[in-house]
Formats: C-alpha cells, sequence, structure tokens
C-alpha cells in the first residue's frame, strides 16, 4: 500500500503539482484504491488554489457529493484497463482527467487533475449545472463565476495534461517500488541480526553461560534498564545487542556510545544534540543519540566513566522521558530503553561518592554478570573452533584445527583478555599457519606457549600425568604448611581440611618429618620403622 503522506515530500512530484496547477489551472487530488483522499490536507488554504471550482467543491455542504464524485472515477478506473480517460465533474459542464496509479496487476489509485472545459460552454448548459449544484447547497453565484474561470483545452493539451498526470503516477510507482525494496531490506537485515544475535546461537555450554542465559530469558518481554557487568573482552556489547534484538523493539534502532570515548562536553552533544549557534563548529542542529534511538534501545558503554554532570543528566532523561539539546530551552520527549555496561564495581564507586546512588539503582533494575573466560574454560574448545571456522569461512579456506599440544596450552592460558584475546590469537594463528591443517603449539604466542613452562618453575604443575601433579601439589602444601605452622600437625590437619592422623600418613609417606629425622640422629637413637605413628608436636 502506498504512503501518500510521504509524496509531499518528494521534489520531482510537487514540482509536477506545480506545473499542472499553473499551465491548467488545475488541482490534482490523490485517490487511494479504497476511494479514500489522501492529499487534501496537504494541499494548502482552498482559497489559494488556482482552480476555484474545486476549492468551491470541497467546502460544506458541496463536499460529499465532490468526495463521492472522485470515488466513482476512482471505481471507473478500477474497472478499466485505461492509463488515463476524461470524465465529466459533478455539474455535468466539467472534465477530469483521471490517470491510474497500478503497476503490473497492483491497482494503487488514481491521480484526478480537477478540472478544464472541452468546449466552450452556452447559457442553458450553464443554468442546468447551476440547478443541480444549488440542489447540494452550493451558491449558484459562485458556481457561475468559477465555472467561467475554467480553461477550454485543445485537443492537444488535454494529450499533454494526460502525459503529466501519467508521469505524476509513475514517479509515485518508482517513490513506492523503491521504498517497498528498502522496507524489504530492512526486515531481511533485522531478521538476519535478530537470528544472528538469537539465544540459541551465543556460544558457550558452561555452568555459569547457562545461568546468563536464564536472565536473558526471563527479560526478553520487559523494557527495563539492564546494567552489564564484566571485564574487558568478555562481551558485553554482544550481550546487549542480543538483549535489542530478543525484545519488541528489535525493529527500531539498537545505537551505541562508549561514554569514555568522550570529553563531557562532546559527550553531552553526543547524546542530547545541540542547536545551530550553541558552540564554535555548531553550524546547524543535530540529533542527539537518545532521539537517533528514539522507540529502540541506546547501549551505554563505559558507564563509569561518565562525568558527575552528565549523570545528573542522564538520570533526568531516564525518570522523566524527555531531554534538552545543548544551548537550546525547548524539552522534547523520547521513548528509549536503556542498556549500560561497565567493567569497573559501580557499588564502590558509590560509597565513595563517584557514581550517583540513585543513578546506580535507576540502571541496574536488571543486573547481568557476563562471567570471565578462565571462569568457563570447558567453553574455551567450543570458542576455539568457532572462531577457526568462521576464519577460515571468510578466507574461503579448508578448516584448519588445533593441534593437541596447542589446545592443551591455550587452555591452560589464563586468557586476561578474555574472549577478545582469544579471538585475535586465532587471527593471528590463521595467518602465520599457511597452507598447513594443523597449528602446533610453536605458532601461539610468547606468552601462551611459555605459560606452562612459568608456572611449572613457580612450583606448579600443568602438563604430564594428573597423579603426578597432585602428589607435587600435596608435598609443596604439606611441607609449606609445615614450616609455617612450626611442625604444627593437628594445626597443620584443620587448615587443610583432613585428619590428623591423615596428614601423619601423607609426612611419613613423602618422608617430610626431617626435623625428627634429625634429632633422632642427633641423639644417637635409630628411626623407628614407619607404623602410622606420630611423637611430633601435638
Amino acid at each position: 500500500m502506498i504512503n501518500f503522506e510521504e509524496l509531499k515530500h518528494i521534489h520531482v512530484i510537487r514540482k509536477l503539482q506545480s506545473i499542472l496547477r499553473s499551465w491548467f489551472n488545475t488541482e490534482i487530488f490523490f485517490i487511494d484504491d479504497r476511494g479514500n483522499l489522501r492529499n487534501l490536507e496537504t494541499m494548502g488554504n482552498p482559497s489559494e488554489w488556482k482552480n476555484g471550482l474545486a476549492a468551491l467543491y470541497v467546502r460544506d455542504p458541496g463536499k460529499p457529493h465532490f468526495l463521492e464524485f472522485l470515488n466513482q472515477a476512482n471505481e471507473e478506473a478500477v474497472r478499466g484497463d485505461r492509463k488515463s480517460f476524461i470524465r465529466k465533474g459533478p455539474s455535468g459542464l466539467e472534465s477530469v482527467m483521471v490517470t491510474r496509479i497500478s503497476q503490473g496487476n497492483e491497482f494503487y489509485g488514481t491521480v484526478q487533475a480537477f478540472s478544464h472545459l472541452e468546449k466552450s460552454l452556452d447559457p442553458e448548459l450553464r443554468a442546468k449545472g447551476r440547478r443541480v449544484v444549488e440542489a447540494w447547497g452550493v451558491d449558484g453565484v459562485l458556481f457561475e463565476q468559477e465555472v467561467a474561470q475554467l480553461r477550454v483545452l485543445s485537443e492537444g493539451e488535454r494529450k499533454y495534461l494526460g502525459e503529466l498526470l501519467e508521469l505524476v503516477a509513475e514517479e509515485i510507482v518508482t517513490y513506492h517500488s523503491e521504498i517497498s525494496k528498502r522496507q524489504a531490506r530492512i526486515e531481511a537485515l533485522s531478521s538476519e541480526l535478530g537470528s544472528r544475535y538469537a539465544y540459541s546461537n551465543m556460544i558457550g555450554k558452561s555452568k555459569p553461560m547457562q545461568s546468563l542465559y536464564g536472565v536473558l530469558e526471563k527479560i526478553k518481554t520487559t523494557d527495563s534498564t539492564v546494567l552489564i557487568n564484566g571485564e574487558n573482552g568478555t562481551g558485553k556489547e554482544l550481550i546487549a545487542k542480543a538483549v535489542h534484538y530478543n525484545s519488541v523493539r528489535n525493529q527500531n534502532p539498537f545505537v551505541t556510545v562508549n561514554c569514555s570515548a568522550f570529553n563531557e562536553n562532546l559527550l553531552d552533544s553526543e547524546l542530547f544534540g545541540h542547536v545551530k549557534g550553541s558552540f564554535t563548529g555548531a553550524v546547524k542542529d543535530k540529533k542527539g543519540l537518545f532521539e537517533v534511538a528514539h522507540k529502540g534501545t541506546l547501549f551505554l558503554d563505559e558507564i563509569g566513566d561518565m562525568s558527575p554532570t552528565m549523570q545528573v543528566k542522564l538520570l533526568r532523561v531516564l525518570q522523566e522521558g524527555t531531554l534538552t539539546p545543548v544551548g537550546g530551552t525547548e524539552q522534547r520527549a523520547v521513548d528509549v530503553r536503556v542498556l549500560a555496561a561497565t567493567n569497573k564495581d559501580l557499588k564502590a564507586m558509590v560509597e565513595s561518592g563517584s557514581f550517583r546512588e540513585d543513578l546506580y539503582y535507576r540502571i541496574n533494575v536488571i543486573n547481568i554478570v557476563v562471567p570471565p573466560l578462565r571462569d568457563r574454560k570447558e567453553d574455551i574448545p567450543i570458542l576455539v573452533d568457532h572462531f577457526l571456522g568462521r576464519a577460515c569461512k571468510e578466507r574461503n579456506t579448508p578448516l584448519k584445527q588445533l593441534s593437541k599440544r596447542a589446545l592443551e596450552k591455550i587452555f591452560d592460558y589464563p586468557w586476561p583478555g578474555n574472549i577478545r584475546e582469544l579471538e585475535n590469537e586465532i587471527e593471528r594463528l590463521m595467518v602465520l599457519v599457511g597452507d598447513e591443517k594443523l597449528v602446533p603449539p610453536d605458532l601461539l604466542s610468547p606468552r601462551i606457549r611459555d605459560f606452562g613452562e612459568q608456572a611449572r618453575v613457580q612450583g606448579v604443575r600443568v602438563a604430564g600425568k594428573l597423579k603426578d601433579a597432585l602428589e607435587e601439589l600435596e608435598v609443596s602444601m604439606i611441607k609449606e604448611g609445615l614450616k609455617r605452622t612450626g611442625w604444627n600437625k593437628s594445626r597443620l590437619a584443620k587448615e587443610l581440611g583432613i585428619s590428623r592422623a591423615g596428614l601423619i600418613i601423607k609426612v611419613d609417606k613423602y618422608g617430610l618429618d626431617k626435623r625428627k629425622l634429625a634429632r633422632l640422629a642427633q641423639e644417637g637413637e635409630q628411626p623407628l620403622a614407619k607404623t602410622g605413628t606420630d611423637s611430633g608436636n601435638s
């Protein structure tokens, strides 16, 4: 269906209407496929129309009869297949050019040029027409005056009038087609985005991620503000997009702004807009991101970096739904859902006075915590496969794989940069591996490749048999504990969470009671066989 209200903004249609009014003293009416007059409100004051008879007809009480006539002409256009035709007007004196707005088998309505004469009228015909309109309640004297102003068009002029009207109809159809294509593209992209950010497409099967999915599922139908907490690189913006594209606002804009990327003045203008001349460089009015995101979602990343002054302005918008542009005086209403994200402890900032408590509770209606990658290591193999598959698809190369040893080293690394760091590492490996199908561990970045060795030097084994690693850990913990507690086995057993007898068995097993052995040797006694008894400090 054509959006007739938008036609007033199309320059070529407005220009053609102006030409038709000037050359032929006609008024142009758009009637939709249901017979409704669609452009009367956009035509201006009837007293300024070129065609006074049209202005006279639209005034009550004649208006209902005029609308009925336009509808009848529309119905004739539906039934016929002529692009343009002439029909006698309401009084029977004037002639109206009617042009179909259609494309293929689709009929959208008509363009009607009202009105002209095909020949000069004699007094008898004038009188007959006057009697018709006077029966409607139209002033007969005014009617005759306006009929006298109608142009008598030659056959050639009528043909030219028809060609111009057909051009108007073609422009309307072209505009409608372009809008339909654009809307279809927008819907396709929106559907694609909705699929891309569907919760089912989010990567991670770990327990922390399952808890996150549960929260996301519960807030699908709400319009509450959401605060997303998480370290850098955990995917806070991805979560925000998922919230938006799974909400009722998913057909409207999703707008992002990083609050740490602007100083206070620039962020003020960026969020709330400004009016022309409000500051140096403000050469024209500019909408702020709140207005751009109207009916949609605004994602405020790094909100913990927002200045106290901006916090006050943001709180006002959230509470009242209105804003005032920089340099302006007029309040503007906005309907925006706000999602905020931070890697800072806002609660601690509230306690220190660097973040407003009222704003904190206003944005923290729903709280989402995105777990760091080190707390969801079971997701690492899934993420690696995802990044490898995507990179190979983008490069149109056969699928690569990480060697077992390379995957082990990736698994052992703590990933302080989280998913972003992992994604970048996989990107790096794809560049370095060349045509090889298997990615060896020596291609890993040094910090990842050497991390296990560094940890081993520090006394933690991350490779080899699990049994050996556990025994090494036990020996290290018991040895250090004995030194720390002054060889008080009862105290150490309590700290380690095992029985005293169990600790004594392990001390003897690993030969750690050097102090006892040294004392026995000094006293000239032979050590007793290991019997599970303990004569050390209690």
